[in-house]
């Protein structure tokens, strides 16, 4: 499914545990790194392609995450010639891409790559939050910078609201019997 620009609509996903390290990717059978995406498909929102993505590709379930934030516009890339499937060369340009922000509240071993019958990652790894861009491949690094930078902010959000909600259970104590 391509807009009528030649894009293809799909969903980036960056993972972070609570050190704000973020998930980082090894394709199947490359020596190439990168973050979870994929497609959307026809009806779906992107918010519904990001839990299917994030499901097939790294066996995560909503339960797993919580959404910190989103990019508020598509950022697009577009694909070198060579890098293009035969049957779209002529109409596909390249991507068009809703980054999503994600806590990971589940645990590592919550991570299943092999989840479905198609992997896309044969490792993985928790990396800090700026990614070197040199290890991207080259079209798509001007995406990746533009969508750290605009989901930074959501980090330091959560983690202020974190810290509020720790003071908030501690004033919240339960005094024992014994502390009497």
């Amino acid at each position: 499914m391509l807009d009528r620009d030649g894009y293809r609509p799909n969903v980036g996903i960056i993972i972070a545990n609570l050190r704000n390290q973020v998930f980082w990717g090894k394709r199947v059978h490359q020596h190439a790194w990168q973050f979870p995406q994929g497609g959307i498909q026809h009806g779906e929102t992107p918010e519904n392609a990001m839990f299917r993505e994030l499901g097939e590709e790294i066996g995560l379930r909503p339960e797993h995450v919580r959404i910190l934030g989103r990019t508020r516009q598509w950022l697009r890339y577009e694909v070198p010639a060579q890098w293009v499937r035969r049957d779209w060369r002529g109409a596909y340009r390249g991507q068009k891409q809703i980054w999503y922000l994600l806590r990971l509240t589940g645990r590592n071993c919550d991570v299943k790559l092999r989840a479905s019958g198609h992997p896309e990652f044969d490792a993985w790894r928790w990396h800090e939050y700026w990614v070197p861009l040199d290890a991207v491949i080259e079209f798509k690094r001007e995406v990746y910078r533009q969508a750290l930078t605009e989901l930074y902010r959501y980090l330091g959000a959560d983690r202020q609201a974190r810290t509020r909600r720790t003071e908030a259970n501690v004033g919240q104590a339960v005094p024992r019997a014994s502390d009497s």
